[in-house]
């Protein structure tokens, strides 16, 4: 199928914005990477965002978790086993469906995504700190746009403002 041509301004626009997206990306990989240094022989990036769609959506069945994260069942499979092994999540049956297995995290699950989440959050605040507060709000209003264009649901408030987003992502500075 054919695509419409965009003008030329408008393909400069999206190109400048994906650059820069692509590099705000990976300093967020690496900003991520960094707040996994403390348990990184027991958790990769993917198994962490397994931890964290865990810890955001509680007791889950593992075809639930695979859509979420956008992998085969038997791939999610793999890293649950992984994340079991380790400690940090385990299987119950469901109370409503015997037949059924049901995935959430463990109380050391729970304290792993708190602490990467902690070490993540103090190291973007302190880059944060050092934009304008102009381009703050620039910011704010960019990546919210962003982020519901690709379907990421708002963080509450880090202060109590609902339950914690593990990843403090979303529209919690725009309160304020």
């Amino acid at each position: 199928m054919a695509r419409k041509a965009a003008p030329a301004e408008h393909m400069d626009d999206v190109d400048a914005v994906t650059g820069a997206v692509l590099t705000a990306s990976r300093l967020l990989v690496a900003v991520s990477a960094r707040s996994l240094a403390d348990v990184e022989e027991r958790v990769t990036l993917p198994q962490f965002r397994m931890l964290v769609v865990l810890s955001s959506r509680g007791d889950t069945k593992l075809v639930a978790l695979a859509e979420s994260l956008g992998v085969a069942p038997s791939t999610a499979m793999r890293m649950v086993d992984r994340l079991i092994a380790a400690g940090l999540a385990d299987r119950q049956t469901n109370p409503d469906n015997r037949r059924e297995t049901l995935l959430r995290l463990t109380e050391e699950g729970r304290r792993t995504v708190g602490n990467v989440t902690a070490r993540r959050r103090q190291e973007i605040a302190a880059i944060v700190e050092r934009l304008d507060p102009l381009r703050r709000t620039a910011l704010i209003e960019a990546l919210t746009d962003f982020n519901r264009a690709g379907g990421e649901p708002p963080a509450p408030l880090p202060d109590g403002g609902g339950a914690p987003h593990p990843l403090g992502w979303g529209e919690a500075a725009t309160a304020g």
